[in-house]
């Protein structure tokens, strides 16, 4: 179980809005098919290239020390008592005053020295590849699609070979650098153009950025775009790897436990006749080999040191180049042979599986139920939610929109039995235990993770944004509420925010608990009959107003989280004993993040999850829509989920109804 707080961000925020309005993604006219009938090869042809603003983006900034401090003590301040805050305000200030100082100069001497990064980028990869956790539930979150419009085309073997074909458009419009700048536009009227984007191609890279900023546009960072495809997290002792081939041009398909691979790209770079890959995944789908007696994904689920013994003892027993032939695919499409129930099947069958049928160390796994369900499963070190949205907003659009095959097209008469390979795996006695032990250990852990989503329609996005309101603080403020009603208490939270409007920008932490959000819960579930109306819509406003200045700050590199973990990790690899503030008590408490929230919005996406990060936490994952909002929350055995739903629900209520004047004293 991963105990660190700062180890989730599966979906980003980006200046209090959410990072899923991509409108590259989702808008303008494409065409798919070339002149002569043929399948196009690309989704669009951006007027600019897709790295013109990556050389000019903005440093991450370091902040000033002295806000870092301060902006920790405003988090830790509805978490203490008065006697536990005097203590730590003081170790902070020492801090501020002494090593703290000394470390911070030497993190901005150094970022210095690297202005072709951020200060924080290569202590995430860092903490990322040295966490000796499994991948699932700790880190890995997935987000599943809508459903296609058109019902006959979610059927298993159509959707699965549209999506391939659209992820494979994808790929090949990256590549050539036609995909469309990540761009958050502020005033989409002046800088989503055509006028706008015909000026800015010729402004040279190096100035680009200035000139979108100039009409409110902000270039997003697209540096770990490159690592969806072709991409695999290899396991080490110590310290994970990730490995990336873009020679290769064969896709994996798991089913049922079993590995097969073949050529989705021809030896030109060109994308296979559909009609060939509709063949192939129907060849693989005909096959009724059973679940293989020791089903080799489950050492993916591991923990990673075992993990990296037993993948030594595979590549010594003759499997180097099966293995090669999963690290290096495309992207691992898994087929499963069920359909989907309801909701918490959904999640549960994204987030885990049975551990048989997923490769969980790709960049990213394309599953599809036999009902044609559709989701992505990504493992979290090579990058954040900024890149797989906007590659799940491409494909959802693509499928759709300029599907390739339809639910009566035929597959191609091709020989696919010469063309799939089946990949099989030479295994001893002791990676037969090994599998045999994983499988045991993954199971005994799926069985104590519960998952349930709930749906509040009374209200969402427009009426409180008629409000003058945050969405999102108020959903936050929902849950602050809701954990007091069901525990009594304040607890450490965390919101991820994304700083990818930096130069290889990350994440950055948002924390939701303020005394403002303290205070209106305290009124809310304690002391309702006291205050009227009129009060509690000024309490549930200054939360609000709090709220988007932290998120403003945030995404503007402006948290403290980053900063402090920096300096702590610039401490560790230069050998220097741990400074006394993080061996504080109150340190570890506001790192160990009992609500782990996230967020999005996205046509593309029907909902998203993610497990806690810590055994007696939640994993929040919300999203606001115009008229409803909804959780999907996990959590371990410590703590009740359904009850902490039903809390969440009955406090988005009460916010309702004190915004419209119906709760509070006369």
């Amino acid at each position: 179980m991963a105990t660190a707080a700062l180890l989730f961000s599966p979906w980003p925020r980006f200046c209090g809005a959410s990072a899923a309005l991509l409108p590259p993604a989702l808008a303008g006219p494409r065409r798919n098919y070339s002149q002569d009938g043929s399948v196009s090869q690309y989704l669009h042809r951006s007027l600019v290239p897709t790295m013109h603003y990556q050389k000019s983006l903005p440093r991450l900034p370091i902040p000033k020390l002295e806000d870092t401090i301060r902006r920790y003590l405003n988090a830790q301040k509805p978490l203490l008592d008065d006697a536990q805050f005097r203590k730590t305000e003081q170790l902070a200030v020492n801090f501020r005053d002494g090593i703290g100082r000394e470390l911070h100069e030497q993190l901005v001497a150094q970022d210095k020295q690297n202005k072709h990064t951020s200060y924080i980028s290569g202590p995430w990869f860092d903490m990322y590849l040295r966490a000796r956790e499994s991948v699932v539930l700790n880190f890995n979150p997935f987000m599943a699609f809508n459903p296609d419009p058109k019902a006959e085309y979610n059927d298993q073997l159509v959707r699965a070979t549209n999506m391939t074909v659209s992820a494979l458009r994808f790929l090949k419009t990256l590549r050539a650098g036609f995909l469309e700048p990540e761009v958050f536009h502020l005033n989409p009227s002046k800088s989503d153009t055509q006028a706008f984007k015909r000026f800015i191609r010729f402004v040279p890279s190096s100035l680009s950025w200035f000139g979108a900023y100039m009409v409110n546009a902000y270039p997003l960072d697209m540096s770990q775009y490159f690592r969806l495809f072709n991409s695999t997290r290899l396991p080490k002792l110590n310290k994970d790897e990730l490995f990336t081939d873009e020679s290769k041009r064969h896709l994996l398909v798991l089913r049922n436990g079993n590995f097969y691979v073949f050529d989705v790209l021809d030896r030109d770079g060109n994308i296979v006749a559909p009609s060939e890959i509709q063949a192939h995944l129907k060849y693989i789908i005909s096959d009724s080999s059973p679940v293989p007696a020791f089903p080799l994904a489950c050492l993916t689920s591991e923990n990673r040191d075992t993990w990296a013994r037993l993948r030594q003892e595979l590549l010594e027993n003759g499997n180097k180049e099966a293995l090669t032939k999963v690290d290096s695919a495309i992207f691992c499409l898994c087929l499963d042979d069920f359909p989907i129930k309801d909701l918490n099947h959904l999640s549960h069958t994204m987030l885990h599986g049975d551990g048989v049928n997923r490769w969980y160390d790709k960049s990213f796994n394309l599953i599809l139920a036999k009902d044609g369900t559709a989701a992505v499963h990504f493992e979290h070190s090579w990058g954040d939610g900024v890149a797989v949205l906007r590659f799940q907003n491409e494909v959802f659009k693509d499928s759709t929109q300029s599907p390739v095959i339809a639910p009566l097209s035929q597959p191609a008469a091709v020989d696919s039995a010469a063309a799939v390979q089946k990949l099989s795996f030479k295994l001893n006695d002791a990676l037969k235990e090994g599998i045999t032990k994983a499988k045991q250990n993954f199971d005994a852990t799926m069985k104590t993770l519960t998952l349930e989503a709930i749906q509040f329609e009374k209200g969402g996005k427009e009426f409180l944004k008629k409000q003058k309101l945050s969405p999102d603080a108020i959903t936050q403020l929902a849950f602050q509420v809701a954990f007091l009603r069901q525990y009594g208490q304040t607890v450490a939270t965390y919101e991820s925010c994304s700083t990818a409007a930096f130069k290889h920008g990350r994440t950055e932490t948002i924390r939701p608990a303020s005394v403002h959000t303290k205070k209106c819960s305290e009124a809310l579930v304690r002391n309702l009959p006291k205050h009227s109306a009129a009060e509690l819509q000024q309490m549930i406003a200054e939360c609000s107003k709090f709220h988007n200045q932290l998120t403003k700050e945030a995404a503007m590199g402006q948290g403290f989280d980053r900063h402090l973990y920096g300096l702590r990790h610039l401490a560790e690899s230069k050998g220097i004993p741990l400074p006394d503030f993080y061996q504080d008590r109150a340190y570890a408490q506001i790192n160990h993040n009992i609500l782990s929230t996230s967020t999005l919005s996205s046509p593309a996406v029907n909902m998203g999850g993610f497990a806690p990060v810590v055994p007696d936490g939640f994993g929040v994952g919300y999203g606001v829509h115009d008229n409803w909002i909804g959780c999907n929350v996990s959590a371990y055995p410590a703590r009740n989920v359904q009850e902490f739903l039903q809390c969440v629900y009955k406090s988005l209520e009460d916010i309702f109804n004190v915004l419209e004047g119906k709760l509070g004293s006369k």
